[in-house]
């Protein structure tokens, strides 16, 4: 059995009260895919990656990467660090019209479409059917069984692709109440959690519009809902998860017993949190921004030791480097960081948002970085800078886990986090 057909039965072993959850991270990034990768091997463990849509697409996304040079890219990594080929799975996330919404319903299907085509091709074996955005010509508010119907329609174009390729039949995850990618440009002084009766809507409308087009087999393979389970975060702020509002929600399970739930959003939750949220069945916990915030948080780290040990060796310092990419190119940061010009250095930098991921595969921003970790390449670090600039990584210094070079604390930077998640899940399935 593969890692793709053990996500599969994910929803079978919770009906068996086996409580089960996978970490999905959600980010492109060499690193934060390395360490990842690393942390699953040195597990024993399946890894779960997924790009969205905005990442990832036929037109080559932010990344500039199609599907199939996605995969590539993964399985290269994947490679290098001797990972198991079996033990990964590949996600399209909001897989729907969202990066083409400003042209009518027609055109930003028949992109979708296509995209899914290519995710469906490229062999991506989970695909969350995210249809919810209004278009240029729909009304604002998209009726639920609107949001079904075009949620078939993709999943139709990808189970045609399935046969003609001979690739692995995918599993589906369906449903949307969350903010749509790219995150929410709201205050959080609310938060709806998904009631169940809506859950169970979704799941009964999207029955009805897959059967409409044929499509039983295909919705047999669904195996997820996304709901909002009540948490979240913003640029300072984080909302924790609480089980008794959610605990409605979490006995809808035992009426939809082909499905999990899976979480939006987990990212800077304590671990307590996420182990409850296994426990309760959302069994699929994704997370993306607190994985490069961590990747930034060490590279930022680096760079104030660099300026300690080699002062000549780097000409503009990253932090500035990425001051002068982000403010050449604002469209990615300007309508999600409110405030004065000071409260936007601070969230262009440091909010929990993170949206300075979407430079830095910036040419610009890639030289920056290189310059960074060869001005510290084949030095051994000492411990007290450590501990000044990188100090929760210096208990794994002095145990000996990480080596005290530029890598390797970048990695395990990133590791830490996937450790918190990792521990999480095995607390949750141990109960």
């Amino acid at each position: 059995m593969n890692a793709t057909q053990r996500l599969a039965r994910m929803p079978q072993r919770r009906a068996e009260g086996l409580p089960t959850g996978i970490t999905s991270v959600c980010s492109a990034h060499p690193l934060v895919i390395e360490a990842a990768l690393t942390h699953g091997k040195a597990r024993n463990a399946d890894v779960l990656i997924e790009a969205t849509c905005n990442q990832v697409n036929q037109d080559g996304g932010y990344t500039g990467m199609t599907p199939a040079d996605f995969r590539t890219f993964v399985e290269a990594i994947a490679a290098k660090v001797g990972f198991a080929p079996d033990r990964l799975i590949l996600g399209g996330d909001h897989l729907g019209p969202n990066p083409w919404k400003h042209l009518r319903a027609d055109q930003a299907m028949s992109k979708a479409k296509t995209m899914i085509d290519a995710f469906a091709a490229a062999g991506f074996t989970k695909l969350h059917l995210d249809t919810s955005m209004a278009c240029a010509d729909d009304p604002q508010a998209l009726p639920d069984a609107t949001i079904a119907a075009r949620a078939a329609q993709l999943a139709e174009v990808s189970e045609a692709r399935v046969r003609q390729s001979g690739t692995q039949a995918p599993s589906y995850i369906v449903g949307t109440e969350v903010p749509v990618p790219g995150g929410a440009v709201e205050a959080l002084d609310h938060m709806h959690i998904t009631t169940p009766d809506d859950a169970l809507a979704t799941v009964e409308l999207h029955r009805q519009a897959f059967a409409q087009l044929g499509l039983d087999e295909a919705f047999a393979r669904a195996i997820g809902v996304v709901v909002q389970p009540g948490v979240e975060f913003g640029n300072a702020e984080v909302i924790g998860y609480h089980r008794r509002p959610a605990a409605s929600l979490a006995a809808t399970l035992s009426d939809m017993p082909q499905f999990v739930f899976e979480a939006h959003s987990t990212d800077y939750q304590s671990a307590e949190a996420l182990r409850d949220l296994v426990s309760d069945g959302f069994a699929i916990l994704k997370v993306g921004p607190w994985l490069t915030f961590a990747l930034r948080e060490a590279l930022y780290g680096l760079n104030s030791i660099a300026k300690v040990l080699a002062p000549r060796a780097i000409g503009q310092t990253l932090p500035a480097a990425m001051e002068q990419i982000m403010l050449s190119s604002p469209e990615h940061w300007q309508k999600y960081y409110p405030g004065d010009a000071r409260e936007q250095f601070i969230q262009r930098h440091y909010s929990f948002s993170d949206r300075i991921r979407y430079y830095w595969a910036m040419p610009a921003a890639q030289g920056a970085v290189d310059e960074l970790m060869s001005a510290l390449e084949g030095r051994i670090i000492p411990r007290p800078l450590i501990s000044q600039y990188l100090g929760h990584l210096e208990p794994m210094i002095a145990d000996g886990s990480v080596m005290p070079e530029a890598r390797a604390l970048v990695l395990a930077n990133v590791v830490r986090v996937l450790d918190i998640y990792a521990g999480a899940i095995d607390g949750a399935t141990r109960q």
